[in-house]
This record gives C-alpha cells, structure tokens and sequence, in this order.
C-alpha cells in the first residue's frame, strides 16, 4: 500500500466514525434533522429488536421524536467500533460497514435525584454507509438490542420474536 492510499483509507475511517458519533449526538440531543441529514435519500433503519420500527430515515426520525419523549435524559455510548470498507466484490472503497456495540443509559422524564428511575440497555449497531457528494452517509442503520433493565428489575433479553435484522456481507 502506498503512503497516499493509506492516508485516504485513515482520512475515511474518520469520517465514517463521525457519522456514527454524529448519530448518537442527534438521538441523544434530539436533533431530528441533524439525524436525518445523516441518511442517505433511500438509507433506512431498523429499531425493531428494541420495540420500535423500521423504515426510511423520515418515518424512524418521527417515531424517535415521539418515543424519546419519555426520557430527559439518553447517552449513547458507542464502542469497539468494528469498521470495514468495499463489502461488495465489484466495490471499490465506496460503501463501509460499522458493527459497535452500544450501552444507552436513559432517565425517564421527570425523574430527579440519585435514585430516579432508568432504563439501561445494550446491544450491537450495525451500520451501512456510502460515499456520497455530501461526505459519508447511512444506509442502514440495524439495532440488536441484547439486554434491557429497567426499573427494580434486574437485566432482561431483549426479546427475539422482534425480528432484528444485520446487513448481509
């Protein structure tokens, strides 16, 4: 590999984990256009394995406006960041898949003081992104919510009935 090559491949990884990091910031701030600026016109996201939905970024971005509305307080915290560049044969760099793990700590509304109410869970995000004219962007957005605790009750699967989805290799 050359110097040139890869310094591009050191300059995309960063760009790639800005998104990502831009993505937790969005949810956990709230910033519902910051979060769609982040897709793609035809990126989608799937929220299915934590109760949510899936669909293009527009529907996801209403139903989290809405859903996160019960918590003052969300932290995403987005680690052991996995990243890969050209998952398609003919690709020539062009496309990127992320695969973190994540712990969210959340505050329900309303609830003050060192022994408010959370819910805490954890899981995997896998991500797609493209290159784009704007920079990278998210394709795919899949959430495989692992374990959940809520109030007085110890952690808990996550359900499996829900029907998450990864992105294929």
């Amino acid at each position: 590999m050359t110097q040139r090559v890869e310094l591009a491949t050191v300059m995309d990884r960063l760009a790639v984990d800005e998104v990502v990091t831009a993505y937790a910031m969005a949810v956990d701030d709230g910033d519902w256009a910051a979060y769609r600026g982040l897709f793609t016109a035809k990126g989608r996201a799937d929220y299915r394995s934590a109760g949510g939905i899936e669909g293009d970024a527009e529907r996801v971005a209403e139903w989290l406006a809405e859903s996160m509305e019960l918590f003052g307080m969300r932290q995403h915290l987005i680690v052991n960041r996995h990243v890969r560049f050209g998952i398609l044969d003919h690709d020539t760099g062009d496309t990127a898949r992320v695969r973190a793990d994540y712990l969210n700590p959340m505050r329900f509304a309303g609830a003050d003081g060192p022994g408010a109410p959370d819910l805490v869970c954890g899981g995997r995000y896998d991500f797609g992104l493209s290159r784009t004219a704007e920079g990278w962007r998210l394709t795919a957005v899949v959430v495989r919510e692992k374990w959940r605790r809520l109030p007085d009750r110890g952690p808990t699967p996550a359900s499996e009935a829900a029907g998450a989805r990864e992105l294929p290799d």
